[in-house]
């Protein structure tokens, strides 16, 4: 096997760099991790992570589907057949063998579990529509202002904690009752974290504070050097190539966890597929996609 080497703010994003490049998941790689990396104490004295992957050496191709046998070779095969052995009567059988029983569950207990199984599946499956059911409330310019100047104290109180010089740009889009917030700043990285992590905490923490006693919801979404956008891609394109290797080996892939919105990508960017299928299983904060050939059993 031919080892290369993969660096990037973790382990598990240099992990996906190996998946995305090797085309195929990290259950058949052959990694080696060279450094950890260092977050450093609030960014300071960061290092990358550094692994080492191959890819296993397993055979991927399908097994050949017999050739078609022609009419002469089919009429020797018949003369060919044995007669067959005298059967034995059910009651000689049922004397010789003990019949086991199969405890079957009824099938209440059966439809419970499939009425189970589509509730934990359905909210994280569901594609977001363009337009959501959601009601928007018209604001005045007095109130946005109000609703970005909330946002932009809490910001810079923590960013003052933090020890960071960072610069903060707001667009609320009164269309869509959203407040669209970016970061701008020498090393953003500390910003995002791992796969995201504490860029979604800020997200968190500023919705509740904007949203606070206000009327109606006001959806805040934060991001910094385009990280949602390239996050994005990077699942879309791993989900395509695990469904080419699904559909090759004909085998399921279970993917590496994911929170809930970056399994719903990887559920998105698969649903119109013709050939493979995903659902979701295991328990926070281990939950994690799978994608399998459609009409096989999960």
């Amino acid at each position: 096997m031919e080892f290369r080497e993969f660096s990037a703010k973790t382990v598990d994003e240099a992990i996906t760099k190996a998946s995305l490049e090797y085309e195929t998941s990290s259950e058949n790689l052959e990694i080696q991790v060279i450094s950890e990396g260092k977050t450093g104490f609030l960014g300071f004295g960061s290092k990358p992570a550094i692994i080492k992957a191959a890819k296993k050496e397993t055979k991927d191709t399908l097994p050949e589907e017999p050739a078609e046998k022609n009419p002469v070779e089919k009429k020797k095969e018949k003369k060919d057949i044995k007669p067959e052995q005298p059967r034995t009567s059910r009651r000689e059988e049922t004397k010789s063998e003990p019949r086991k029983e199969i405890k079957r569950e009824s099938p209440k207990k059966e439809e419970q579990k499939k009425e189970t199984f589509k509730k934990e599946n359905s909210q994280e499956n569901k594609v977001q529509q363009p337009a959501e059911e959601r009601k928007i409330v018209a604001r005045s310019d007095e109130e946005i202002a109000a609703i970005k100047a909330d946002a932009e104290k809490f910001l810079n109180g923590v960013f003052r904690a933090m020890d960071l010089e960072v610069e903060i740009k707001m667009e609320y889009k009164a269309e869509e009752g959203n407040l669209d917030i970016e970061f701008t700043g020498s090393d953003m990285g500390i910003l995002i974290g791992k796969r995201g992590q504490t860029l979604d905490s800020l997200q968190y923490l500023v919705s509740l504070v904007v949203n606070k006693g206000r009327q109606g919801y006001i959806r805040v979404k934060l991001d910094t050097e385009d990280y949602r956008k390239r996050r994005k891609e990077t699942l879309e394109n791993l989900a395509k190539s695990i469904a080419y290797k699904v559909r090759k080996t004909r085998k399921p892939v279970s993917l590496e966890p994911m929170n809930p919105y970056e399994r719903r990508i990887i559920h998105s960017a698969l649903q119109g597929n013709r050939y493979v299928e995903t659902y979701s299983e295991g328990n926070e904060p281990y939950r994690h996609v799978v994608v399998k050939l459609k009409g096989r059993d999960k």
